[in-house]
C-alpha cells in the first residue's frame, strides 16, 4: 500500500497499462487497473477494479466488512451475480445486473458489501470511484440504487450510461465534475466508431471477450489509456466481448489517495485513518453485517512521525 499522488495528464496518447492483482475482502481476487504507477487518474475516476467471473457457490463469497471514505463516489457495476449494500446512512439495498449502485462520501461514511443468501453461484462486475472535488468533498454523505439506466444501440454495440452524458442520453446518477462512464456490449462481431468529447481523457478496460481500440488488441487484464483531444474512438470486435469506457476533464485539484479516502493534504488522510480507528461519529455505524469493521493501516509518514 502507497500513497497515491496525482497524475500530471502528460503522458503518452496511447499507454498500455496492466492491472495489478490484489484481494478484496475475505479473499475475493481482484484486478485493480486504477490507481497504478503508470497512471493514477483518468478525469476524476481514480480506482477501477474488475473482479471475477468466479464461482461463489461455496465457501463465503464477497465479504467486505464495514469500512469508511471521505471525498469521493463509488459506483458498483455487476454483469453477474448480486450483491447486497450496508451503509451507515440504513441504506440495505441488493445490486443485481444492469443496476447502479451510487454511494457519495462526502465528509465521511461507511459501508459493507457481501454475497446475499441464498446467492447467484456467479459473481462477476467493476468498482469505480470518483474523485469529489473541493466544493462537494466535505458535504453530507448520500446513497442512491438506479435499477434501470439508459442504453442505446449502435452498430451492433449496446452502450449502457452509466455516468454523465453519451449519444445523446444522460445517466440519473448524479456527478460532480465533467465525466462519463459507460459499458459497451455486443453479442456478435461488430465495430463502430463511437464519438468522444475532445475536452476528456479516456480510458478502455475489457470485462469479457477481447475488443480492437484503435489498433490495440485488448483483453481482461490491461488498461488502455487513450488521452485527451480527439473526436472519435475505432472499435471492433469479432465474437462477443464487454468494455468499459471510462473519461472526464482532466482534474485541477491534487487528490490524493490513501487506503480507501481521498483527499487534499498527507494531515487529512492521516486523520481520517485515526478518526476511524477511534470509531469516530461522524463516520457513523453499519447495523446487520455480522463480521468484524475493518481497521484502517496508518500511511507511512504518521508511523515514522509518531
Amino acid at each position: 500500500m502507497s500513497l497515491i499522488l496525482p497524475d500530471d495528464h502528460g503522458g503518452p496518447l496511447t499507454q498500455r497499462i496492466e492491472a495489478s492483482t490484489a484481494t478484496l475482502g475475505e479473499g475475493m481476487r481482484i484486478a485493480r487497473a486504477l490507481p497504478t504507477r503508470q497512471r493514477r487518474l483518468v478525469g476524476a475516476w481514480c480506482f477501477l477494479d474488475h473482479f471475477g467471473p468466479t464461482d461463489v457457490s461455496t465457501g463465503k463469497g464477497m465479504r467486505v466488512g464495514p469500512h469508511p471514505h471521505i471525498g469521493l463516489q463509488t459506483v458498483t457495476w455487476l454483469l453477474e451475480g448480486e450483491i447486497l449494500h450496508r451503509d451507515s446512512l440504513g441504506s440495505l439495498c441488493p445490486i443485481k445486473p444492469g443496476q447502479l449502485n451510487l454511494m457519495t462520501a462526502g465528509r465521511g461514511i461507511c459501508h459493507s458489501e457481501e454475497s446475499p443468501v441464498p446467492r447467484p453461484a456467479g459473481m462477476h462486475g467493476a468498482q469505480f470511484w470518483i474523485a469529489l472535488p473541493e466544493a462537494r468533498r466535505h458535504g453530507e454523505p448520500a446513497f442512491a440504487h438506479h435499477p434501470q439506466l439508459p442504453q442505446v444501440q449502435r452498430d451492433g454495440f449496446r452502450v449502457s450510461v452509466l455516468a454523465g452524458t453519451a449519444l445523446g442520453e444522460r445517466s440519473p446518477a448524479e456527478i460532480h465534475t465533467p465525466l462519463v462512464g459507460l459499458e459497451l456490449r455486443s453479442t456478435d462481431a461488430a465495430g463502430t466508431q463511437f464519438p468522444l468529447d475532445p475536452g476528456f481523457e479516456y480510458a478502455a478496460l475489457v470485462l469479457q471477450g477481447s475488443v480492437k481500440v484503435r489498433d490495440e488488441i485488448l483483453a481482461p487484464g490491461t488498461l488502455l489509456y487513450l488521452g485527451q483531444g480527439c473526436d472519435s474512438l475505432a472499435l471492433r470486435c469479432d465474437a462477443p466481448a464487454v468494455m468499459l469506457l471510462i473519461g472526464g476533464e482532466p482534474m485541477q485539484e491534487a487528490p490524493l489517495m490513501w487506503w480507501n479516502f481521498v483527499a487534499r493534504t498527507k494531515d487529512e488522510l492521516t486523520q481520517a485513518c485515526r478518526d476511524w480507528n477511534a470509531q469516530a461519529e461522524y463516520f457513523g455505524k453499519v447495523t446487520g453485517y455480522d463480521g468484524a469493521r475493518l481497521v484502517a493501516p496508518l500511511p507511512p509518514w504518521a508511523i515514522q512521525g509518531a
